[in-house]
């Protein structure tokens, strides 16, 4: 692997972890939403994870 090719891989490698990162942050947001939004019991809305 030449130098080149090396920071190629190293590009794509921190773009495929920026996107996990940013596709799990708005999963635990949408899952937040659901599990604390206005569908939800009192119960859940007084649990740990919604406060």
């Amino acid at each position: 692997m030449n130098r080149r090719q090396t920071g190629a891989a190293v590009a794509i490698a921190l773009l495929c972890a920026g996107i996990l990162v940013l596709l799990t942050d708005v999963e635990v947001g949408i899952v937040r939403w659901v599990n604390c939004g206005p569908f939800s019991t009192e119960a859940e809305k007084k649990s740990e994870v919604c406060r």
